[in-house]
């Protein structure tokens, strides 16, 4: 018999807010989170603005010691892994530790740290501190976070490149329905750097002004970061201990196009099966979908084929649903992308809000759909999905619904 898994714990780090209701009221009022890089020299590039992390003070969260040894990347999972933790208000013996998992999808890691290394070697030819080096593998977030709740369950890390985050999700949620654990951390960590930040600057996939998702003059997307953790768990346990329940998780697709290595398939075919196989999995026909959080990158063809893709799915119906392009206020946080997104679905759930796509001026008549044009609204939401594709075909999506113990 297939296992009910719900939400019971949200945290967050973000260019609009370092925590949860930070985030979420930025969202609610449209907050724009671009601004100009810091932590690295992006004079030699087409564009100087990232959704860059702000005001956050690691002093607050971490020793000395740490914050040497700690990538940005690892800062962000750890400070989001603690305020979900919390508020899922767990506690549990050793034992019981066993019964926890963490599942992650893979961001750039350490590779900020990495560049400052060699940047260091090569400009001082001095020794550089290898403490720089520790979070090298997209795979030390994840067993700091294992590290630091002492979760001996199923450990792992999904690279699945922008949809990471988002295939982990799903991957946590197959632990508890295979019975391997009863809660599962999952969502993902990612940093800016400045190899991820001239790859997609040399595809001229950056926009130098702003994201803007669906709209006729977009010119790319903003890069971002930041952090996006969920705690799933079985919903008997849950129940059994008085925990505060998001959401309920219903299920996922996860597909391939198979037809290029950085460009989606044009006519949406991929988009339309991911979906359909999400909804599929998740026992929900497309009738009952309330909205949807899109991948929106603002790229040209991939805006194109998500559009394409709803409509395959939705029909006509594909008009009435709100539509949400949240890359416009937290930029394309890459391997963190599809947790940050999976928190902002949640939320739209639990509050009955949906977020808006800002900077959306200009209609394309190839991307008709009501994309929540720059205001939040209130609508009374029972099902939402989040898509979340990325370069190679790596589709995901992730179904939702309103949690009711019935």
């Amino acid at each position: 018999m297939k296992k009910r898994v719900v939400v019971t714990g949200l945290g967050v780090v973000s260019a609009v807010g370092n925590s949860l209701p930070e985030f979420w009221n930025s969202l609610m009022e449209g907050r724009d989170g671009t601004k100009e890089i810091t932590v690295f020299d992006p004079s030699a590039y087409r564009t100087k603005i990232a959704a860059e992390v702000s005001h956050l003070n690691p002093e607050a969260h971490f020793s000395k010691k740490e914050i040497r040894r700690l990538s940005r990347c690892d800062q962000f999972g750890l400070i989001a892994f603690r305020e979900a933790w919390r508020s899922a208000d767990v506690e549990l013996s050793l034992q019981d530790k066993e019964r926890v998992g963490v599942v992650l999808g893979a961001g750039s890691g350490g590779i900020l740290s990495v560049e400052k290394y060699f940047r260091d070697f090569y400009r001082s030819r001095k020794k550089s501190s290898p403490s720089l080096l520790v979070s090298y593998s997209l795979a030390t977030t994840t067993d700091l976070i294992a590290m630091e709740g002492q979760l001996k369950g199923p450990r792992s890390t999904t690279a699945t490149v922008c949809s990471s985050s988002s295939a982990s999700i799903g991957v946590a949620y197959d632990m508890i329905q295979m019975g391997l654990a009863e809660v599962m951390v999952t969502g993902g960590s990612d940093s800016l750097c400045e190899v991820s930040f001239s790859g997609f600057s040399s595809l001229k996939l950056v926009d130098p002004e702003s994201c803007k998702p669906f709209d006729k003059m977009r010119q790319g997307l903003i890069i971002g970061e930041g952090a996006g953790i969920l705690i799933l768990e079985e919903m008997e346990h849950a129940i059994k201990r008085d925990a505060p329940i998001h959401a309920e998780f219903l299920g996922y697709g996860i597909c391939a196009d198979a037809y290029h290595l950085t460009a989606p398939e044009p006519h949406g075919e991929g988009v339309e099966r991911v979906i359909r196989i999400a909804l599929d999995h998740a026992g929900i026909s497309p009738e009952e979908v309330d909205t949807i959080n899109a991948h929106g990158t603002a790229t040209l063809y991939n805006d194109i084929a998500e559009t394409r893709g709803i409509r395959r799915v939705f029909g006509e119906r594909a008009k009435e649903i709100p539509i949400s392009g949240i890359k416009s206020m937290i930029g394309h946080c890459l391997g963190s992308a599809g947790g940050m997104e999976a928190v902002a679905t949640v939320m739209t759930l639990e509050t009955g809000m949906i977020p808006p796509t800002i900077h959306y001026e200009v209609p394309d008549p190839l991307c008709d759909l009501n994309y929540t044009p720059n205001h939040s609204i209130k609508k009374e939401v029972q099902i939402a999905i989040s898509n979340s594709f990325a370069f190679g075909g790596n589709n995901v999506c992730l179904v939702f619904k309103k949690f009711s113990s019935e």
